[in-house]
């Protein structure tokens, strides 16, 4: 049998539940695919998802560092900047940078100090 990935899926810390919905959902436009407690007092942990791209969030103590990056490859990294620009979000108005390895990279900072990186190659 040979070795693959069939999905990697990054954990990001976060703090505020709130916070994170607003973000995530409301900002982003990821939707939950499903959330998990031990018990009504237990911290969350959710699996958000917007098409392809998903990504876990927890409160739990341990599970990833507030400040963490992830690079994630894009195609139109354009349109996502014109949609979101268009929600005049109040706490975040990023910009497309060029970058010298011959790419667009539009880079999201969530509530907690996450960076997505949102990365288009042009070669």
């Amino acid at each position: 049998m040979t070795f693959t990935v069939q999905q990697s899926i990054p954990i990001l810390r976060i703090f505020d539940i709130a916070k994170a919905r607003e973000f995530y959902l409301d900002y982003l436009g990821f939707e939950v695919d499903w959330e998990h407690r031990f018990d009504d007092t237990a911290p969350l942990y959710m699996q958000i998802s917007r098409g392809d791209w998903v990504l876990h969030l927890s409160e739990h103590h341990g599970d990833s560092t507030p400040g963490s990056v992830v690079l994630v490859q894009v195609q139109d990294v354009e349109a996502l900047h014109a949609e979101l620009s268009a929600k005049h979000y109040r706490y975040l108005r990023p910009g497309i940078e060029h970058m010298p390895w011959n790419a667009k990279m539009l880079q999201l900072i969530d509530p907690f100090g996450n960076r997505l990186r949102l990365n288009e190659s042009l070669d």
